[in-house]
């Protein structure tokens, strides 16, 4: 037991340090690539930073498998270069039980960043692509709530706000629309009802319009007019609809469920929603994989020049299954295989495949 806790505390330690190297490299990318993206819309340094302290969380995140890969790497090329695999062999503890604690330790940050993480990167997600929206000035969002679809659309001439109770799969025609428009200075302008709105050539094209205008002293209702179509110039496209609600990423996988039975009743596909919540699902045992794989190249000790080449292929071969596990989810967001299947068959053939070289190099 003692042992194991050596192990799994020592597995922890490389990774912390891994990741908070990782974490200050890509806060320093993104500072650059903002500086040169918004400096001259942001009002100071300090919005700059904030935009790369939002961002970072995201892409740390996304390279957890790469830390965890390394950090297996970097543990047991110490433990070989002090001569604690020989040792903890000689007192009679076997390499495939010597993986016990690692392996716990790398199950749980995929647990952990599963269900702690992942929210946070939700969240600075979303506050990143608002403050994004803000310095440019315009920009478009679209969310499902219990009340209906909302959207919002926007440009130099002002900014619309539009509430909708059912939609299309592809979100360009709306029944029981409500469209709100505002002025640059966030003045309100006027208020349209529709029955119906179809998204096309740049304006929404409207049946049973009623609209009341908003920016005079009159009162609305008495100003108000009814036509049978109408139109309203619209800075959204189809693919921004689809892009701007099709992030599954900046949703918390706790109220992923429920988004997904919002969105099919909606009347739009959940298909990437669904295999995205299955792959985070997934997460812990692909971390366990990625450890695995780490362990199966250096487990042993080293001798003469294999070390580099030892290390390579097994971050080589992590890629791989990186590159794979992405194409499945690919395959899973278009509907070629079931969402479960594109989840948790690429970790399980890396545990598969590792559990295989370690064997064969344990126990020959």
């Amino acid at each position: 037991m003692i042992l194991d806790q050596y192990f799994a505390r020592r597995f922890a330690v490389i990774f912390f340090a891994i990741f908070a190297v990782f974490a200050a490299i890509l806060t320093f990318l993104g500072l650059a690539d903002n500086l040169r993206r918004y400096g001259a819309d942001a009002g100071g340094f300090g919005d700059i930073l904030g935009l790369a302290l939002l961002d970072a969380p995201r892409g740390v995140y996304q390279i957890l498998p790469l830390i965890v890969i390394i950090a297996s790497i970097a543990l047991f090329l110490g433990l070989a270069r002090s001569s604690e695999l020989i040792v903890t062999r000689a007192a009679g503890r076997s390499g495939l039980r010597l993986l016990l604690a690692p392996l716990a330790v790398a199950v749980l940050i995929g647990a952990i960043g599963v269900a702690v993480l992942n929210p946070i990167v939700a969240t600075t997600s979303r506050a990143f692509d608002a403050k994004v929206a803000d310095l440019r000035g315009s920009g478009s969002v679209l969310s499902l709530a219990s009340s209906g679809l909302w959207l919002r659309q926007g440009d130099d001439m002002g900014q619309t706000v539009i509430h909708a109770m059912r939609t299309n799969l592809s979100g360009t025609t709306l029944w029981e629309a409500t469209f709100l428009t505002f002025a640059p200075d966030g003045a309100p302008r006027a208020r349209m009802e529709a029955e119906k709105a179809v998204l096309s050539d740049g304006n929404w094209m409207m049946e049973g319009v009623k609209t009341w205008p908003l920016d005079t002293d009159a009162t609305p209702e008495a100003m108000a007019e009814v036509a049978a179509t109408g139109t309203l110039p619209s800075t959204l496209t189809a693919d921004q609809i689809r892009n701007n609600f099709g992030t599954p990423s900046s949703i918390s996988i706790w109220d992923l469920p429920a988004f997904i039975a919002r969105l099919q009743a909606a009347g739009f596909s959940a298909q990437r929603h669904i295999v995205w919540f299955q792959m985070e699902l997934s997460q812990p045992l692909f971390l366990g994989a990625m450890m695995l794989i780490g362990a199966a190249f250096t487990m042993r000790p080293q001798r003469g020049g294999k070390v580099g080449l030892n290390v390579m292929t097994a971050i080589l071969l992590a890629f791989s299954i990186y590159f794979v596990r992405n194409f499945a989810q690919i395959l899973g967001e278009n509907g070629d295989v079931p969402a479960a299947l594109a989840a948790w068959v690429p970790p399980l053939a890396a545990a598969g495949i590792a559990m295989g070289i370690l064997l064969q190099r344990e126990d020959g």
